[in-house]
């Protein structure tokens, strides 16, 4: 363990390294000069250092105001050796961040226990410090496996209603991309686009509950059927509700409210404008831009100038214009998110 030693007397330094050489594992590095002793533990990370107080250069005081101003030095112990036994000066040094102190002469078997119960002290801070990054990387570690385990378990879920319905299964991805880039260019944090990312994808999760001659029907939908589609945002809001995942409160707001329009004329209860919780409109337009470009059995695919005129012209009237004209500057995040998450 390294031990620093600053006096700019070449006796005493002779004296303390001989002193410091004799405990186990240690080994003195002396220096005459404060600014030297300076330079090195900042380059260096020493287990202890001792400095005199009186100095020519920088004295012991402003030394330790110094090294303590150091990155890293907080629990670094500092053990001042002075001549001066004024009660005002050790409080002073104490307050500046000296641990300990030692009078001259120094007893030599004191001085000796002092060092070697601080070498002491510094190991067991730096086992402690070490277990504490080991666990630290170990929790980073199950938490990345958790949050992997959630998403892959939302994305089963989010699927279990693609595969009932004749939409591809790279939808609920690639709307959760627009749906996290909408939310980035409307200035959301990144908690919030983290969030919105995994619970877009859980938007059509009621269609579970829909019949199936009337989720699978290839011809248009009777008026009554078309009531009965309706009901899965509310199912899915049902299913989704009692959970306290955040992930699941947002994906039920966002199941129960995507097919709301900002002119107050959607689904299943007429919202309008702001009264639509800002997921439920930003995943309105992720949903409507990947259904107009992809192709499905009864259409073929949108280019992307087609789709984006359909949303803008939607501006205002079904779509929230603040999440168009967000869109607006996403064209070419757009395309690679297609181009990544392709049928």
């Amino acid at each position: 363990m390294d031990v620093v030693i600053v006096d700019d007397n070449p006796v005493n330094l002779t004296v303390m390294e001989h002193l410091v050489s004799r405990v186990d594992g240690a080994s003195p590095r002396v220096f005459r000069h404060s600014e030297e002793g300076l330079s090195w533990c900042s380059e260096h990370d020493p287990d202890l250092v001792i400095v005199d107080y009186q100095m020519p250069d920088i004295d012991g005081m402003k030394f330790i105001e110094r090294m303590r101003a150091l990155p890293g030095r907080d629990e670094l112990p500092l053990l001042m050796v002075t001549a001066n036994t004024d009660r005002d000066l050790r409080r002073a040094a104490l307050e500046a961040g000296a641990t300990d102190f030692l009078h001259k002469p120094v007893d030599r078997a004191e001085f000796t226990a002092r060092v070697r119960n601080m070498l002491r002290l510094r190991a067991m801070t730096r086992r402690l410090t070490d277990r504490a990054i080991e666990l630290e990387h170990a929790v980073a570690k199950a938490t990345r496996a958790l949050v992997s385990t959630e998403r892959d378990t939302l994305l089963c879920l989010a699927r279990a209603a693609e595969y009932r319905d004749p939409e591809t299964g790279a939808h609920v991805l690639r709307m959760a991309e627009f749906s996290r880039a909408l939310a980035r260019a409307m200035g959301k944090d990144a908690d919030y686009q983290a969030l919105i990312r995994k619970a877009a994808p859980l938007h059509d999760v009621g269609k579970l509950g829909t019949p199936d001659q009337i989720l699978l029907k290839p011809a248009r939908l009777t008026p009554q059927e078309m009531e009965v589609m309706k009901q899965h945002t509310t199912i899915g809001w049902q299913i989704l509700r009692e959970h306290r995942s955040p992930v699941l409160q947002m994906g039920a707001t966002i199941a129960w409210t995507h097919h709301e329009k900002w002119d107050g004329s959607g689904y299943p209860r007429g919202l309008a404008g702001t009264d639509i919780p800002l997921e439920g409109r930003i995943v309105a337009v992720a949903d409507v831009l990947d259904a107009l470009t992809s192709a499905r059995a009864y259409k073929h695919a949108w280019d992307m100038s087609e789709a984006r005129s359909f949303i803008e012209k939607g501006s205002g009237v079904h779509f929230d214009p603040q999440c168009v004209a967000a869109l607006s500057g996403l064209w070419d995040e757009v395309r690679a998110i297609r181009d990544e998450y392709h049928d």
